[in-house]
């Protein structure tokens, strides 16, 4: 079965800030790749085939299938850490600012499913030098949401117990969208961030802004 087709914002064309364009098209073939068959299952033919070039023209711009995945990974992961650092260094109470995380990290999930499942659930494929770093961005994007978090248990705005495990259940659910959305489905990506945001605000013990 292929895999649906990304429903990218006008703002941004996949993967415009990788040059030259052959590198660009053999990374989008890569994801491609990856979100329908798994990292695994896809060899570096299936990409190349995908891309409209010969293998031996993939190793010019990537060494080896790896290096694609962490490309991919760090990209990926780069962007989800400036949604959430722009959300908690934003202007507003920390409920506004946790909301504006939500929505935008949920409408990046589903507004780049394919992607983003590549970058939240292929981790273990990579080797541990470039596993290593990719966890280093990740402890931040926690960081990020488990600030925004804590400014509001502090400000008296959130009922969070357990701001560790909330954290972690944010931003798992959160994440799960790129697994589950559709783009031909019910919902668009800035209507699933709208839900979530307020499925948020709800399980911290704040109300959902206007």
């Amino acid at each position: 079965m292929g895999a649906a087709k990304e429903t990218l914002g006008e703002e941004q064309q996949p993967w415009a800030e990788v040059s030259p364009d052959a590198a660009r098209r053999l990374l989008v073939a890569a994801v491609e790749a990856f979100a329908e068959r798994g990292y695994h299952a896809t060899t570096t033919r299936d990409i190349a085939s995908r891309a409209g070039m010969s293998p031996a023209a993939l190793y010019i711009h990537y060494k080896t299938k790896e290096e694609l995945l962490h490309r991919i990974s760090r990209l990926g992961h780069d962007k989800a850490l400036a949604i959430l650092r722009s959300a908690a260094d934003g202007e507003g109470s920390a409920a506004e600012r946790l909301s504006a995380a939500v929505r935008s990290f949920v409408r990046w999930h589903a507004g780049h499913h394919m992607t983003a499942r590549v970058v939240q659930y292929e981790l273990d494929a990579l080797g541990p030098e470039h596993r290593t770093e990719i966890v280093a961005l990740r402890r931040r994007t926690d960081a990020a949401v488990r600030e925004i978090i804590n400014d509001g248990v502090r400000a008296g705005e959130f009922d969070v117990p357990d701001v560790p495990g909330t954290t972690l259940a944010v931003l798992s659910l959160c994440i799960d969208v790129a697994r589950w959305f559709n783009a031909a489905g019910r919902r668009t990506p800035d209507e699933v961030g709208a839900l979530y945001a307020d499925l948020v605000l709800r399980m911290v013990g704040a109300r959902a802004q206007g």
